[in-house]
């Protein structure tokens, strides 16, 4: 049995269960894409955010997901790539931490 990831310790879904409702193909009650994306970008080390996420999901996405996220230091560094990354490395919108 594969050990769940930490940010999913309050919740009884498996971790297949979690990459369907981040990748939009599942939604159990309130737990839909944007539930999944925050949670990661709240709990994942910051590797794991970009492997399932994707740069240019989180750039396309963050204007929603930023007002619900609750660390400040996370928001900054989010802040940071949104508004970096674009602008100086483009050619990595379409890649992923695993693809560097």
């Amino acid at each position: 049995m594969s050990k769940r990831p930490a940010y999913l310790w309050d919740y009884k879904i498996s971790e297949a269960d979690f990459q369907a409702i981040l990748s939009g193909k599942l939604t159990k009650g309130r737990l839909n894409r944007d539930w999944a994306a925050i949670r990661l970008l709240e709990y994942a080390p910051y590797a794991e955010i970009i492997q399932l996420l994707g740069y240019r999901t989180i750039i396309e996405n963050w204007h929603r997901w930023r007002t619900q996220i609750r660390a400040e230091s996370r928001i900054r560094g989010f802040d940071f790539l949104v508004e970096w990354l674009p602008e100086h490395h483009p050619e990595r919108l379409d890649r992923t931490y695993a693809d560097e």
